[in-house]
């Protein structure tokens, strides 16, 4: 059996996938305040509202990371979802064929 693939080759075979994760959120904090530029018009306006003591630029560029972070987050939750029933059921048709 090809193990080299598999996900449930024992303890750390989740490690990989953990590590990935770890490895991503540490990319998107160093990047943040590259992403909390946004759109050059939002900026601007953020800007010159911060610059005459209003505190709307905070909440326009917050709002906006949450926007643009909500369908990769639904899609990533999804696709989990997905290969993990789908390697319940492959595991489920394994033991059923050693059964037999």
């Amino acid at each position: 059996m090809n193990r080299r693939f598999s996900f449930s080759a024992g303890m750390y075979g989740y490690m990989r996938p953990v590590a990935l994760m770890l490895l991503l959120a540490f990319v998107f904090f160093v990047n943040l305040p590259d992403l909390a530029a946004q759109c050059p018009m939002c900026r601007a306006t953020a800007e010159s509202n911060l610059d005459a003591g209003g505190t709307a630029g905070r909440g326009l560029n917050a709002g906006i990371l949450y926007m643009l972070a909500t369908p990769y987050l639904l899609v990533a939750l999804f696709a989990y979802l997905w290969l993990r029933n789908r390697r319940k059921q492959q595991d489920a048709e394994k033991e059923a064929i050693i059964e037999n």
